[in-house]
């Protein structure tokens, strides 16, 4: 409700809100508040505005956006791989923690363009790390262009685990720049698994660039069911689909 008129209207007021559906200012407040935190909304005095999703939120906000959400997922990942496996993490703050999660696993091989989940990696044990040459890009601290590419083309891993800049509403995944998807959609093309995470406010986001779909992924972890506009698009999934915070 809050989310679409926001969309519509580029931005929403609390008390026109509480007008239009007679409910509290501060329900609506708490409302929108849950929506900020989620990236969704940018406050504004008396309301919010709708984030466009041509550009990522910066990322020191993204490092702690639903942090609790995406460290289930990454220890959901951490039972999926093996010591001894060779690993391509992508860019993004959900595979950087999938890397922390796995900091204790034994002979890993780790294939990154994410300076965050080799940090995370450095010290586990017998651990190899690959990085490409190039420029460091600040302050996502990774690294795109040709040399990330063909450093995913050199190398097969047994899997790869990437995240998504946003999930469209027919299953498509999206980011936030060309280069992004291509890196992405080669890492995936060399792993013999590979495992897509994404926290479930990924899900209808935008962004620009699109490339793949859920459907690609041998596994798809996610911390939360995601609205039920999505449930025409999951249900085909079956075991692909493993939402964190309903395992036992």
């Amino acid at each position: 409700m809050i989310l679409e008129t926001a969309r519509t209207d580029g931005r929403v007021s609390v008390d026109s809100l509480a007008a239009a559906h007679a409910v509290s200012p501060h329900t609506i407040r708490r409302d929108i508040n849950a929506l900020c935190e989620q990236g969704r909304l940018r406050r504004l005095h008396g309301g919010a505005e709708f984030i466009e999703g041509a550009s990522n939120l910066p990322y020191a906000a993204r490092t702690t956006l639903n942090l609790n959400a995406k460290k289930q997922i990454a220890g959901q990942v951490a039972q999926l791989i093996p010591n001894g496996a060779t690993l391509f993490f992508s860019i993004g703050t959900t595979p950087a923690l999938v890397a922390d999660a796995l900091s204790h696993r034994q002979g890993l091989t780790v294939i990154t363009n994410n300076l965050n989940a080799a940090m995370a990696l450095s010290e586990a044990p017998d651990v190899r790390i690959i990085l490409p040459g190039g420029e460091l890009r600040l302050p996502d601290r990774d690294i795109l262009g040709t040399t990330a590419l063909a450093l995913f083309e050199g190398y097969r891993a047994d899997y790869a685990i990437y995240g998504v800049g946003g999930i469209d509403g027919d299953g498509s995944l999206l980011d936030f720049h060309t280069t992004e998807v291509q890196i992405r959609q080669t890492l995936c093309a060399n792993a013999r698994h590979n495992i897509l995470v994404a926290d479930a406010t990924k899900f209808g986001r935008r962004a620009a660039a699109v490339g793949g779909h859920l459907s690609e992924a041998d596994h798809i972890v996610i911390d939360s069911r995601p609205p039920a506009t999505f449930d025409t698009v999951l249900a085909p999934l079956n075991d692909q689909l493993i939402i964190a915070g309903e395992m036992t």
